[in-house]
């Protein structure tokens, strides 16, 4: 007669896994006194009772304020990161007497240094960012921004401009931090929420930034270099900003939350796996597999497998790659078009912002639409990518530069309906999202967007 141990740990009583007693039923042990509840009414609930009424709901305290709280204080630092007036003004301030570069070299020597230097940091950012937690991430980001712009306000050479594009590719790869910090402050029930707030900000701190650039230039008639200076204050304060932001304390594969239950360890010491002996101690094997690159790669296997998930993965990379393409070698495309010297008469600025409001109000507007986009989805896209191919050869044709503003406008309008379509059809069918509750899908999805930005040789655009 075979007999076995089943040892119960905190909260689980589990002899499926136990040898010889399955498909035997164990009676489940008595509620604790120490967990009973009490019903509506004052009266003590039983066991089954209080298990169907579910855990009981946190008081309001001081718990929901601070997160609240925090995040509030996460998306000032979103908006303040984005307040870049200069931004849109980089080509023609290169281009221009202050500067006195050469179209040819800012666009065959300058600007592709981007797409390679950020290649390079994609991969080693993307993982720091999990592992340090975030903070120490943004942190980064903050110090590269300042760089750029001290470099684009005292650098005088080539290689320094190349060295300024190297410190944008890092501010562009670790914009995962941004996105994935937000969720490690609040309960996963208000995920869509947060993530709601947080790309609001962002969007607002554009548009902002973009309209106070405007406004500079034209009505206020202020030189580009000046228009850098404001831009490095504006950055030198959201890292300062960023030094007060809080370390979250876990992340989703280096520092994982240890579930509550019963210690594997018990169960694992009664059956040892393949690759653990019966000591405890888990084997090489066994290690492996509990590692956050194993687990990466598995997770990485799994959601490839998934049609609607490989069908919007390569729309982001493909379609991402043109419209990185077109964001930011435009701005050579306007000053071709309308080579004028007279700082007053460019509108890069007022582009940008109208742009930016177009894509905020079309990414609104994609969360009403329903459809069956398992079904439809390819119709959608195809028919999104003639039409900004229709804008892109328009721009190309026309000699008007209004023409090329209110093709821009459209063509990043029609991008930004698709995002949310995409990151909602992508991340109902991956399983990221139950993997840790203080993590989520920016991190898996930022693989697929990386990809995209990583085959585009020009700077991406903040949004």
């Amino acid at each position: 007669m075979k007999m076995a141990v089943c040892l119960p740990g905190p909260g689980l009583w589990d002899c499926s896994r136990c040898p010889g007693i399955r498909g035997h039923q164990v009676p489940r042990p008595l509620p604790s006194p120490a967990v009973s509840r009490r019903g509506p009414g004052g009266m003590a609930l039983s066991g089954q009772e209080a298990e169907k009424q579910g855990p009981a709901e946190p008081r309001p305290g001081r718990e929901p304020e601070s997160w609240w709280c925090l995040v509030s204080y996460l998306c000032f630092y979103g908006f303040m990161a984005q307040m870049r007036p200069g931004e849109s003004f980089i080509t023609p301030y290169l281009l221009g007497p202050d500067k006195n570069f050469t179209q040819k070299q800012v666009t065959n020597e300058i600007t592709p240094v981007l797409s390679y230097s950020y290649l390079a940091v994609l991969v080693p950012v993307f993982l720091l960012t999990d592992y340090l937690r975030y903070k120490p991430v943004l942190l980064l980001q903050g110090l590269s921004y300042v760089s750029v712009w001290l470099l684009l306000l005292f650098g005088s050479s080539v290689l320094h401009m190349q060295l300024m594009e190297l410190f944008f590719s890092v501010t562009m790869a670790a914009r995962i931090a941004y996105s994935s910090y937000v969720f490690s402050l609040v309960p996963p029930a208000h995920y869509q929420r947060v993530a709601g707030y947080s790309r609001a900000a962002v969007l607002l701190g554009v548009f902002t930034s973009s309209v106070l650039g405007q406004l500079l230039v034209t009505v206020g008639r202020v030189p580009f270099s000046t228009l850098n200076y404001v831009s490095l204050a504006f950055l030198t304060f959201s890292l300062v900003l960023a030094l007060f932001l809080r370390c979250p304390k876990r992340s989703l594969f280096f520092n994982r939350s240890v579930p509550a239950g019963a210690s594997p360890s018990e169960l694992d010491q009664m059956n040892p796996g393949p690759g653990q002996p019966t000591g405890g101690r888990p084997g090489p094997a066994a290690a492996w597999r509990d590692s956050a690159l194993a687990r990466v790669l598995r997770e990485l296997g799994h959601n490839l497998r998934l049609p609607q998930l490989r069908l919007w993965s390569l729309w982001w990379v493909f379609n991402s790659t043109g419209y990185y393409l077109i964001v930011y070698y435009v701005h050579i495309l306007w000053n071709m078009v309308n080579p004028t010297m007279d700082s007053t008469r460019v509108y890069n600025g007022g582009a940008d912002a109208a742009s930016t409001l177009l894509g905020a109000i079309t990414s609104f507007a994609a969360g009403f639409v329903k459809i069956r986009w398992a079904v439809w989805a390819k119709l959608v896209i195809a028919a999104v990518t003639v039409v900004q191919a229709g804008l892109v050869f328009l721009m190309y044709r026309t000699d008007s530069i209004w023409l090329c503003y209110m093709a821009f406008v459209l063509f990043r309008g029609s991008y930004q309906f698709l995002v949310p379509i995409a990151t909602f059809s992508s991340t109902s069918c991956t399983s990221w999202c139950s993997l840790s509750p203080t993590s989520s899908r920016p991190c898996w999805w930022g693989c697929s967007t990386s990809d995209g930005a990583s085959t585009s040789p020009c700077r991406q655009p903040r949004n």
